[in-house]
């Protein structure tokens, strides 16, 4: 299995599935299964018992994971969806490089 380009916090766009263009932040990254979870993205609804913990019961909505492939970074200096790329610092440090204007990611 590859690395992931996108980390916990990035900032992403959906490339393809039925939730193609939306933007959104990234809450979790399951590197295992090389899966990302992205706030208002995927949502499903859960049908739950009502139990101690909640006894109303009901159905919830919560973000599905979504695989990785499926989504791009978005550039923070120039607003477009980007492939990463990387490279290395003065002082040896590496740091994630946006692909179209070459500006370090953080």
């Amino acid at each position: 299995m590859g690395k992931m380009n996108v980390r916990k916090g990035d900032k992403v766009v959906v490339i393809t599935g039925k939730d193609a263009g939306k933007r959104g932040k990234i809450i979790e990254a399951i590197p295992d299964k090389n899966k990302v979870i992205v706030e208002g993205v995927n949502v499903v609804k859960r049908h739950s018992r009502p139990t101690r913990k909640l006894p109303q019961g009901g159905i919830q909505e919560k973000e599905a994971p979504i695989d990785s492939s499926n989504v791009m970074l978005l550039c923070a200096r120039c607003h477009k969806p980007t492939r990463v790329g990387r490279r290395i610092l003065d002082d040896g440090t590496k740091v994630r490089v946006c692909k179209k204007c070459g500006e370090a990611l953080q």
